[in-house]
């Protein structure tokens, strides 16, 4: 797990110091008299599952190049599920109702130079969406991967293939 701790405070400027502060050692200004916390951004994603396959986007923003699940940020107003629905139809062209993806996991990704991100991931049956997988925004590829394909795909991003490998075999049986 890579964690970046800051160095500045992003208030005043002014170098930062650590405390021991709730229980955890914490980034701390000892000239705005305040903790510094380093809360995570949140997004969402979906996985669509078709049988023994899983669709994925070859990502055209960082981590460019990589297949990952069709996710993106959530808007100040959104709640998770409907952000990776929205990510969903961008990403890949499906459409799904709201309702349909089904909570399937959380995960923490560590971009470069950026803060940390919570992902919350659903799945959904193919069955219960619309429209023919093409790339969309933020994607130069999208398609439907079996467990045996991961294998072959040139760069998956880092954490996620154990992830796309549980839907296929637990999402899939419901099939």
């Amino acid at each position: 797990m890579v964690t970046r701790d800051a160095s500045y405070c992003p208030t005043c400027g002014s170098g930062l110091t650590t405390v021991r502060l709730e229980g955890r050692t914490r980034s701390y200004c000892d000239a705005c008299d305040e903790p510094v916390y380093r809360n995570p951004k949140p997004a969402a994603g979906v996985l669509v599952v078709d049988g023994d396959s899983v669709l994925l986007i070859r990502r055209t923003n960082p981590p460019a190049g990589v297949w990952s699940l069709p996710a993106g940020f959530l808007e100040a107003d959104e709640p998770p599920q409907a952000a990776a629905v929205r990510e969903l139809a961008e990403e890949t062209g499906l459409t799904a109702p709201v309702a349909a993806p089904a909570l399937f996991d959380t995960a923490f990704v560590y971009p470069d130079d950026a803060p940390t991100v919570l992902v919350v991931i659903y799945a959904v049956d193919r069955r219960e969406t619309t429209g023919d997988p093409v790339a969309g925004s933020d994607a130069d590829a999208a398609r439907f991967v079996t467990d045996e394909q991961l294998v072959d795909c040139d760069g998956i991003e880092p954490g996620y293939e154990a992830t796309f490998r549980r839907a296929i075999r637990e999402f899939g049986d419901r099939s």
